[in-house]
């Protein structure tokens, strides 16, 4: 026989002893302003890039525009609540950009809870963020990769950060984009701890590679999990630095490289290279596993997925 749980409202997630509680609407709200403020950015990117005359991939002229799709889950056994909305951009200067914003609340699976802190002895949980993923058409603009989420259970913390991928991780051009993307991740830390920068970049080489490959999946940023120093408001305003840096200084290396022409060596190059891509978020990545062990939308999870790749 089934076991009988009462469902998991948003109000059962009040937890007074957790200082991150009160912070839920409003890094709910940060997140989705966070992506309004992308999505414009990125917008204007393919309106200039179409004035100027920008190299396409074959018919993608027309500056693209995001495409918004809500989705909504609303379990009965309480398992999850919530939803969010995925924003979809294809155009001539992003071959695919996703920016997705959820909020979902509920019961971790038995299998999985324990593995999370603050799920040993009470299963549930509440989970809001935005995670963005770019993958442009010109092999010689990098890919990239952002998030950043608050998830509460017993136990409150703040996760995310962002990487830099370029498809000639050995060429000057690619070196210069890095310095400046590192340079932006490395600004917002230490407004807020000298030590941050140099923990979280290394965190991010040794988590964003490819063991099996024994490389690493591009040239890095930052990333931190599981970040709680005891002041939550703190926490929130790092946060919120780290997305302004990623907010800042992607678009930056775009515009930078969008102009340049590319070759069909080139494309070949960039399609096997996003190869690592998609080996490294469905073998390892802790979000993918996240999303799809809480029941989250599919399409959402595997919206980092490129569009076109290829293995030698």
């Amino acid at each position: 026989m089934s076991e009988t749980v009462e469902p998991v409202t948003f109000a059962d997630l009040q937890r007074a002893d957790v200082p991150h509680d009160a912070l839920k609407r409003a890094a709910t709200a940060w997140f989705e302003s966070l992506r309004d403020r992308i999505c414009a950015s990125y917008e204007a990117i393919e309106d200039d890039a179409a004035e100027l005359g920008s190299p396409v991939l074959r018919d993608r002229i027309a500056p693209g525009r995001f495409e918004r799709t809500a989705w909504t889950r609303d379990e009965a056994n309480g398992s999850l609540h919530g939803g969010g909305v995925m924003s979809v951009m294809r155009g001539r200067v992003f071959e695919k950009v996703g920016v997705n914003v959820s909020t979902v609340w509920g019961r971790f699976s038995p299998e999985f809870r324990g593995s999370i802190p603050g799920t040993e002895n009470d299963p549930r949980f509440f989970a809001t963020g935005i995670s963005l993923v770019a993958h442009p058409c010109n092999p010689h603009v990098c890919a990239a990769h952002f998030n950043t989420r608050l998830i509460i259970t017993s136990q409150g913390w703040f996760g995310g950060g962002g990487d830099i991928t370029p498809m000639f991780p050995d060429s000057d051009a690619a070196r210069e984009d890095a310095r400046l993307f590192h340079a932006a991740f490395e600004s917002a830390c230490e407004r807020h701890d000298p030590d941050y920068y140099p923990r979280f970049k290394d965190w991010c080489d040794r988590y964003f590679y490819l063991p099996h490959r024994q490389e690493p999946r591009g040239l890095g940023g930052i990333f931190f999990d599981r970040h709680d120093t005891g002041n939550a408001e703190d926490d929130f305003a790092f946060t919120r630095d780290v997305g302004d840096a990623f907010a800042e200084a992607y678009p930056a290396a775009v515009r930078a490289r969008m102009m340049q022409p590319w070759t069909e060596a080139d494309r070949d190059a960039q399609l096997i290279r996003r190869g690592r891509y998609v080996e490294f978020n469905l073998i390892h990545d802790r979000g993918t596993i996240f999303g799809l062990k809480t029941g989250g939308n599919t399409e959402a999870i595997l919206m980092s997925m490129p569009p076109e790749v290829k293995w030698p």
